[in-house]
């Protein structure tokens, strides 16, 4: 059986996410089947960020669904932070957010729980000598 005939492991319907009255997603739909690799490119604002933070469970979208094999992703969020990867195209920091934002932001979209990524964010920030500075902003540094 080719992976097109292959029911999505990771499927998008038409999901749409306004920010006030500005519209970052109009009802994307994607499907991503066993053995495929899916990537997102576009120039800043095309909506990158924002499907990714709907795809990863960080952000809930206004309109449309997210499934991991037929299932919502509340289901199982571990799988989908094993599932999902993120290679930026520049540096993977958020230059206005803190550095303990920045790691929780990353501890999310792996997959670990509001509690989970609060724990290992004081982890890792310790680790690198960081946890004097975890409330300073990212263009600090």
């Amino acid at each position: 059986m080719s992976s097109a005939e292959r029911a999505p492991i990771l499927e998008a319907i038409e999901i749409s996410k306004s920010y006030g009255a500005r519209l970052a997603l109009d009802n994307v739909s994607l499907a991503v089947r066993p053995g495929e690799i899916a990537g997102l490119l576009g120039p800043n604002g095309a909506g990158k960020t924002t499907t990714l933070s709907i795809l990863s469970t960080l952000m809930l979208p206004d309109h449309g669904r997210v499934l991991i094999d037929g299932k919502p992703p509340t289901s199982d969020p571990r799988r989908l932070g094993r599932m999902l990867g993120l290679v930026p195209q520049s540096l993977a920091l958020y230059p206005t957010l803190s550095a303990a934002q920045n790691v929780w932001q990353f501890a999310r979209m792996q997959g670990l729980s509001r509690a989970e990524a609060r724990e290992a964010c004081a982890r890792v920030l310790d680790e690198v000598g960081l946890s004097e500075r975890a409330n300073d902003p990212m263009h600090s540094f």
